[in-house]
């Protein structure tokens, strides 16, 4: 693992904030100031859609134009994704070299210079370089064409139908629809040895106060007011650490479950990422579809646990899949075609209330299909054998 150990019964709590500052989620998801037990036994009273960087990430390689619609992580994606009946949007937040968190999923960002594309590190340039990428806000100014590398190692200049600036934290929270909750997953790179100050001094950027030209901004505490929040990672460390610096907003382990193999092993199963949140105190986990699949019985073992699931992956984006999760007990999905799943699941599913199963939960629209734990992986993997033509789609293009 890339990230050094984080003592984190060394580093003070930051519990203590303004009293104005922002409760827990919102009244239907979190309430401030409850134990771990009462987090532990809190469940959902609905289904959750989650849109992936926003109505949907950018993949400019597609053929499918609607991986090139809008300008991920950005204010008008967000918003976007607001005119769909979801609860949540999932951004990436990192912190510029002068200290101010902002919106951008890749490490690096790039640009051409003289015929040459040029890389720099976001967490190594200011918040006036890295908003001088892309379009500006002002008019008649042009920034700098941003490009962008794939995993296989192509460029593209990054061009979609509607562009939009690139944003901060402070923005998101002041610019996007207040009935959208935000998931905010910290990022760090895999690659990366961080010492235990500079994790420690990341996280507080984001999760409280920093100060920048002799006067300070509260970040999420003064801007959420009320807004449903949640915090995730990769890094087990970082999720301990946000943890333990804060209890007013959820944290949630994420983990690609075993799917890819890391040398810290907590990364590695669903089984550890039960114990690490266990020991931790997280409210749940947020699991690579394919893993839960694989293992379907680590659901039944996370719900016993008292522990939160929610999942993303290319899988989400096919209905069906997302209705076999609903059944099984996940709780929620992040997905990158964020029009299509979630009409679908508003079709699949409807309020508690009418003719209803037990208090907070969900229950199936009257005539939808019930599946047993054997029917649904028969049913999942009738899919991928025939490989129909829905599935083709979204595993070519994404």
């Amino acid at each position: 693992m890339a990230l050094k150990a984080v003592h984190v019964s060394d580093v003070p709590n930051l519990d203590q904030v303004p009293e104005n500052a922002a409760l827990a989620l919102c009244s239907t998801r979190f309430r401030t100031g409850i134990s771990d037990d009462e987090i532990r036994t809190y469940k959902f009273p609905k289904f959750l859609v989650m849109g992936h960087r926003g109505s949907g990430m950018n993949k400019l390689q597609s053929p499918d134009p609607r991986m090139k619609f809008i300008k991920e992580n950005s204010v008008l994606c967000f918003n976007e994704a607001a005119k769909f009946p979801i609860d949540f949007v999932e951004f990436d937040v990192q912190v510029t070299k002068d200290d101010y968190p902002v919106i951008y999923h890749d490490n690096f960002i790039l640009h051409e210079d003289k015929g040459a594309i040029v890389e720099n590190r976001v967490t190594e340039i200011t918040l006036a370089e890295f908003l001088s990428y892309g379009p500006q806000k002002e008019p008649g100014n042009e920034g700098k064409p941003l490009f962008r590398k794939t995993n296989d190692g192509r460029i593209f200049e990054w061009k979609v139908e509607q562009d939009a600036p690139l944003c901060t934290l402070e923005e998101v929270f002041r610019n996007v629809d207040q009935r959208l909750g935000f998931n905010i997953e910290l990022k760090f790179d895999d690659h990366v040895v961080y010492k235990e100050e500079e994790l420690s001094r990341i996280i507080q950027v984001i999760l409280k106060l920093t100060r920048v030209s002799s006067f300070s901004c509260w970040v999420v505490f003064e801007n959420a007011k009320g807004r449903a929040v949640m915090f995730s990672s990769f890094q087990p460390d970082v999720v301990q650490l946000v943890r333990k610096l804060q209890s007013t907003y959820p944290v949630y382990f994420l983990t690609n479950g075993g799917c890819e193999i890391y040398n810290d092993i907590r990364r590695n199963s669903l089984e550890e990422a039960i114990n690490l949140c266990l020991a931790s105190g997280l409210l749940g986990i947020v699991s690579e579809v394919k893993a839960i699949f694989r293992n379907p019985g680590a659901v039944g073992r996370i719900n016993d646990s008292r522990l939160s699931l929610i999942t993303y992956g290319q899988l989400n984006n096919l209905a069906e899949v997302v209705y076999m999760q609903h059944v099984m007990g996940v709780e929620g999905v992040i997905v990158v075609l964020v029009k299509e799943i979630s009409e679908s699941v508003s079709e699949l599913t409807k309020p508690e209330g009418e003719e209803g199963e037990e208090k907070g939960r969900m229950q199936v629209v009257k005539g939808k299909p019930q599946f047993s734990n054997d029917e649904q992986l028969s049913f999942l993997l009738k899919k991928a054998n025939t490989r129909d033509s829905a599935l083709i789609h979204i595993l070519d293009t994404l």
